[in-house]
């Protein structure tokens, strides 16, 4: 099983989205900002590299929102999905687009499906 950390970072009403690019699996699916945990490594540690990595800035790592395990036809992860607030400014470095959505709008997104879980709830916490 592959560890997986991804961060919930809010900006008023609206959370974070980034959309995956076209030469990785789950091509232009909607996701959560994060990827695997590198040996040795902390999952505080391996989610503010990830935001380095993939947007250009770290994050503040607070509160485990959510954890969950998913099986894809390719691997298998436990996802831990971390409230976070920005250091700065995102950018799009790795990923085909980055977005603000308020909670109702998640329908109108394809996402990856490991998420799927996670957004029924972030729907139920802000009903």
């Amino acid at each position: 099983m592959v560890q997986v950390v991804a961060a919930l970072i809010w900006k008023d009403e609206r959370f974070m989205i980034c959309q995956r690019p076209v030469n990785k699996t789950r091509a232009l699916e909607w996701e959560f900002v994060g990827g695997k945990v590198e040996e040795g490594e902390t999952l505080e540690q391996a989610l503010n590299r990830e935001c380095i990595e993939e947007i250009g800035v770290g994050v503040d790592v607070g509160s485990v929102y959510m954890e969950l395990d998913h099986v894809y036809p390719d691997i298998t992860i436990h996802l831990t999905l971390f409230n976070a607030r920005l250091c700065g400014e995102p950018k799009r470095l790795e990923h085909n687009d980055i977005r603000f959505i308020t909670p109702s709008e998640i329908p109108q997104y394809e996402f990856c499906p490991a998420d799927k879980e996670i957004l029924e709830k972030i729907i139920e916490d802000h009903r």
